[in-house]
């Protein structure tokens, strides 16, 4: 690397990697998506997508970059110089996941702020789509969303003070503060839920079991869904992070307080989603299945909603939900940062500080772009296809890639070494034979799900995107490495 540089303690990587982890997905997703399919009856092929997926690959990714200490785009080139395109083109989507979502951590800072005066008045859908996120009608795209486009700037300023410095002393700084914080503010949000008239009423539409949904192959994909996304696996970023280990970690020990905590906090933040819905039911009298939805939805249109009939307590619980989202945003974009940072300065020699600077000016300037009146509608387009059709294919074709070129056995003695818990034959199976697999048919039925329903606005905007990251992750390959080991 063009600075070698360490975590501090393995408590600075597990905070670090709790933070990438947890993010907006686990507070406005999880709890939809569990509802949805199969309600209780989904935590069976939750745990399972866990066991055979989540953290086999986790260990994968923390071998892979601890025991090569490089970036993601040189352990690439070193496995096999013509693999080095294919990390440029991940590392290029993830770095878009950064741009959009740095403009939905705007509505939220505009949230935050609108909180304390309740600004949203009693049209919470109206007051998003005029002032935050806009709507689908193309021709609102000729004017700017003030309020995200001035959050955007802010924004990204902070991340950038955060990511310049060095690892240890930015993002594990940063961390070590943010996440305990979130865990806590998020505790008592949940606790003083579940105290709310209607909380019994919330859980048991959550939790009541639809045991046929067992037998519907879309059940355990979106649990095998929720589970890459959730842990945000595949994207380089906890390759990056275990590449700044000290030795003697225990990278299995790691991998399982990670997966364990992620879980948890998605699972203990169900709980109080529901149970406020279940509250909204039971007090204006409103049927829960007009209540429940995800994404942006949940929360900027439905949650002030609930929090305009709460009284003196949606004062005080409003401003701490929005504070919790973004304390998670942050810390997750930060992860989605690092791997482009990591890699370009790697390849180019430039300073962490300069790398930072260029990225985070480049990042603003295509985010910005996304705060105009069509805000939402873009950043749906943009995550559904960096997601369902980029990331979600290169993570098999890591997958293949670590096991069959560089030979899932040459990590076996790094992740075992140290760690309480050992892995073998049973792992290297599951890696070699049936992550692959389960990876590539959920990427063929995402892809067919996903372009026979796009509208041709975009379809193109997909291609835009597809030819932008193919046209650089090229420019990046050809580019002549400042130092090349």
């Amino acid at each position: 690397m063009s600075e070698q540089t360490q975590w501090d303690s393995s408590i600075a990587f597990i905070f670090a990697m709790i933070g990438a982890a947890v993010g907006l997905g686990n507070i406005w997703r999880f709890s939809y998506v569990l509802y949805s399919n199969g309600g209780g009856s989904f935590f069976i092929p939750y745990f399972i997508a866990i066991a055979i997926m989540g953290v086999p690959f986790l260990i994968l990714e923390y071998g892979v970059g601890f025991s090569f200490k490089e970036s993601f785009s040189k352990i690439m080139r070193k496995i096999k110089p013509q693999f080095e395109i294919i990390a440029w083109i991940l590392v290029l989507f993830v770095f878009i996941v950064t741009i959009y979502y740095m403009v939905i951590l705007s509505w939220d800072l505009v949230y935050l702020l609108s909180s304390f005066t309740f600004s949203w008045g009693t049209d919470a859908a109206a007051y998003f789509t005029q002032n935050v996120g806009g709507s689908s009608n193309l021709s609102n795209a000729s004017f700017l969303l003030i309020p995200t486009t001035i959050g955007v700037l802010l924004l990204w300023i902070v991340l950038w003070f955060i990511a310049h410095k060095n690892v240890d002393k930015g993002i594990g700084k940063v961390s070590k503060i943010l996440i305990p914080a979130l865990f806590i503010i998020m505790g008592i949000i949940v606790v003083y839920a579940l105290t709310l008239p209607g909380a019994g009423v919330g859980i048991s539409t959550l939790l009541t079991p639809d045991w046929s949904a067992l037998l519907n192959v879309n059940i355990w994909l979106a649990a095998f869904a929720q589970i890459i996304f959730s842990l945000s696996m595949g994207q380089a970023i906890a390759l990056t992070y275990a590449s700044y280990l000290p030795e003697n970690s225990k990278l299995i020990d790691n991998v399982l307080i990670v997966v364990a905590s992620n879980s948890a906090f998605e699972i203990f933040t169900a709980f109080g989603v529901f149970s406020i819905l279940g509250y909204m039911s039971v007090t204006a009298g409103t049927p829960m299945v007009q209540l429940i939805t995800e994404g942006t939805g949940l929360i900027f249109v439905v949650f002030p909603m609930i929090f305009n009939i709460m009284g003196p307590i949606g004062r005080i619980l409003a401003p701490l939900l929005f504070l919790a989202i973004l304390f998670a945003g942050i810390t997750s974009a930060l992860g989605f940062f690092e791997p482009m940072l990591n890699s370009t300065s790697d390849k180019l020699g430039w300073s962490r500080k300069k790398t930072a600077t260029i990225l985070a000016v480049i990042g603003c300037a295509f985010s910005l772009i996304l705060t105009t009146g069509i805000s939402s509608y873009l950043v749906g387009i943009i995550d559904s296809f960096v997601n369902e059709f980029g990331i979600l294919l290169l993570i098999g074709v890591q997958c293949i890639i670590f096991a069959w070129f560089c030979g899932v056995e040459h990590f076996l003695p790094a992740l075992n070494e140290y760690s309480t818990f050992k892995v073998g034959t049973i792992w290297s199976f599951v890696i070699k034979y049936l992550l692959p697999v389960v990876l590539i048919v959920m990427w063929a039925i995402g892809i067919v799900t996903l372009f026979s329903t796009a509208k041709h606005f975009e379809i193109m905007i997909d291609v835009v995107i597809i030819m932008a990251v193919l046209i650089f992750g090229f420019i990046l390959t050809k580019v002549r490495p400042r130092v090349d080991n």
